[in-house]
């Protein structure tokens, strides 16, 4: 960021531990997608590979190789994981991201029939050999609404307790499942709860591919929330609703700088 005479919220140097920024490739061509993570580097805290397009990106060593000569984590979408789990592939899965040299993995059971402590249990299986992020909440809008917020808590904390770094709500790249309805809206209910659930809110990464929803969590939770599923376009535009530098922050980033965090 540049030199300013500005008063704006502090924000950690990478690695950070919170304020994650996770953008999503749904299948760039591959000198977009370097332009793109070039021009944010310092802005990107990781990179998902969605749903399964690893295994049809052509040029996927290369793009692998540009995060890894910028320093970015990766990671594969958890619809690949759910594949290979409902193929009983799971070892085969592991080798994939040995290979590809991840860090990171993500385990989550939003469109297969995964019960939670099966879906725990990969956790634990993986977690002595990469950075585990969970996922919770179902891809089928209908389904998920019907998961109460006492089972999000439930859930999360499990996940948690199994060894994920990092729990994912879902809200797909559509922002249109898990934490959203159908239509779109946020489930406000289900945040509040899950906010005031006393969960460890740096190990919670919100789901927010719209600005609507980025503008909530900044909001709501303050500048260093973590929010994941951002386009790479989008990367700079939220950075400047984490520091109050568009309209949409301004006077709520503004009140915490004068007046202390917002609750």
């Amino acid at each position: 960021m540049r030199d300013t005479a500005l008063r704006l919220p502090s924000r950690q140097a990478k690695p950070r531990s919170r304020g994650l920024t996770m953008v999503i490739d749904n299948g760039l061509p591959t000198s977009y997608f370097r332009d793109a993570v070039s021009s944010s580097t310092e802005l990107i805290d990781l990179v998902k590979f969605g749903w399964g397009t690893a295994l049809v990106t052509a040029d996927l060593d290369q793009k692998i190789e540009t995060l890894r000569s910028l320093g970015i984590g990766y990671f594969f979408g958890g619809t690949l994981f759910e594949k290979h789990v409902l193929q009983r592939r799971f070892d085969d899965y592991r080798a994939f991201c040995h290979d590809y040299g991840c860090s990171h993995v993500e385990v989550s059971n939003g469109t297969i029939e995964l019960p939670n402590p099966e879906k725990d249990d990969y956790i634990s299986r993986l977690a002595d050999d990469f950075t585990v992020l969970s996922e919770v909440g179902f891809k089928d809008g209908e389904r998920s609404e019907r998961l109460s917020p006492s089972r999000w808590v439930e859930y999360i904390r499990a996940d948690l307790d199994a060894g994920a770094d990092l729990v994912i709500t879902e809200a797909r790249e559509s922002g249109r499942s898990g934490i959203c309805r159908p239509d779109g809206r946020l489930r406000f209910g289900l945040i509040e709860d899950i906010l005031e659930a006393g969960l460890p809110t740096d190990q919670l990464l919100f789901e927010a591919p719209t600005k609507e929803l980025q503008t909530y969590f900044v909001r709501r939770v303050g500048t260093d929330v973590n929010l994941g599923n951002i386009a790479p376009t989008e990367v700079i535009a939220l950075e400047t609703l984490r520091l109050g530098l568009r309209s949409d922050t301004l006077l709520d980033i503004e009140a915490t700088i004068d007046g202390g965090r917002r609750a």
